[in-house]
């Protein structure tokens, strides 16, 4: 057994037990060897470092429980706050479901976000993992954003679950509104592509809608039956349009009657349209909480977002960090209306800030797939001075640490 693992026990016990003993060695072990390594040479720089986090369709009923089978005494109480400050049991809906019910937005963007904050406090309390001490930028797959902006300080987690949550609602209204007022069915489809077709393949699709960005003139002509948007550029081969399925599929047979290939298609389980112009509601809701004051006890009189943040965090909509205070609130609110530049912002840092260790936080590993396909890693890789990495799972939590303590003075041999 994982030395990191728990037996399966009751949600929530408190029983000891030797190998919760043991996971706990480990953990003072590896702090041990981070506490010996960060003393060795202040003079010797580390790899460039970037910690990710998952957006939404990453959610799974029990993804918490081996969180708090193996960490009851971090994740429990964060757990009970958490409910508390959604004023519902979401721990429930995440714990046993049914699925249908945690696939909802309204419960999956809090369920998501709340999971990953839970495993980077387990990872602050148990292990002395510091987002400041090893990450130079944090970055969010949509969603995932607001657990990236927590992480690197600009947000505290009781303001960023209640955007959360009113971001949800408010995305999964508009998507009512469009359904009773036009009709139609909305929701999000893959196009998987060949690498040397997919600018090409971009440019059509623009081409074809008319526009390239929800919050411009020309999409606001447009009924929310007649409109598409992409979504996510997500890789080298793959993207995802949002809007009206009927349009979406139109627009596909034109790309392989057009274009001479045929991209795959895959519909995806979305109840939404996310990024696509049908979500421009949510935004004014988004913009009128930050113009708003912290809900965080002790903070009333001071504004949601702190700036500057400890870690410098990148943009979804710009693919580069966040420039100022008024930068952030401006993106940070048109983030779900815009196209997620997850490929601009994985290039950049890899091309032009030379990341070379990567480790996501949160369920799922979607993420690490999508990065170390375009930086061509997984897990450790010596050659190239770092690794790609994801911690969804208590089990994988000792591999990480010591392989970014083993990365630690590499060099780029690229």
């Amino acid at each position: 057994m994982n030395p990191l693992r728990a037996p399966c026990r009751t949600l929530g016990s408190r029983r000891p037990s030797p190998v919760l003993a043991s996971r706990a060695a480990a953990g003072l072990r590896l702090q041990h060897i981070q506490h010996q390594l960060r003393h060795e040479s202040a003079a010797r720089a580390r790899p460039k470092t970037a910690i990710f986090f998952p957006g939404q369709g990453v959610q799974k009923v029990g993804m918490l429980t081996p969180w708090l089978e193996a960490f009851p005494a971090t994740a429990m109480p964060m757990v009970q706050e958490i409910d508390e400050l959604l004023g519902y049991k979401l721990s429930h809906v995440i714990q046993h479901g049914p699925g249908k019910e945690l696939n909802l937005t309204p419960n999956a963007q809090p369920a998501i976000v709340a999971t990953s904050l839970i495993i980077l406090r387990i990872l602050e309390k148990e292990f002395g993992f510091r987002t400041a001490e090893r990450a130079d930028f944090t970055l969010g797959h949509s969603l995932g954003e607001f657990a990236a902006l927590v992480s690197s300080g600009y947000l505290e987690l009781e303001d960023s679950l209640f955007m959360v949550q009113r971001r949800a609602d408010a995305m999964a209204a508009a998507t009512r509104a469009a359904e009773e007022e036009y009709g139609g069915e909305y929701g999000m489809v893959a196009i998987l592509s060949e690498p040397p077709h997919m600018q090409q393949l971009i440019g059509a699709i623009r081409e074809f809608v008319g526009y390239s960005s929800a919050g411009s003139k020309s999409a606001e002509y447009w009924s929310p039956i007649d409109q598409v948007l992409i979504a996510n550029i997500n890789s080298k081969n793959q993207i995802v349009l949002s809007g009206s399925i009927e349009r979406i599929k139109t627009l596909v047979a034109h790309v392989r009657q057009f274009l001479g290939h045929d991209p795959r298609a895959v519909r995806l389980t979305s109840d939404s349209p996310f990024h696509s112009p049908i979500m421009k509601p949510a935004v004014s809701v988004l913009q009128n909480m930050l113009k708003g004051k912290s809900r965080v006890k002790g903070r009333e009189d001071r504004d949601i977002i702190t700036w500057p943040g400890t870690v410098p965090c990148i943009s979804n909509v710009t693919a580069r960090p966040f420039e100022s205070k008024a930068d952030l609130e401006d993106l940070l609110a048109r983030q779900c209306l815009e196209t997620v530049r997850w490929w601009d912002s994985i290039k950049y840092l890899d091309q032009e800030q030379q990341v070379r260790r990567w480790v996501g936080i949160g369920p799922g590993k979607v993420g690490r797939n999508l990065v170390g396909k375009e930086v061509g890693m997984r897990g450790k890789d010596t050659v190239k001075g770092g690794g790609v990495w994801a911690i969804t799972d208590p089990s994988e939590i000792e591999e990480v640490l010591r392989g970014l303590e083993e990365t630690e003075y590499l060099v780029d041999e690229e």
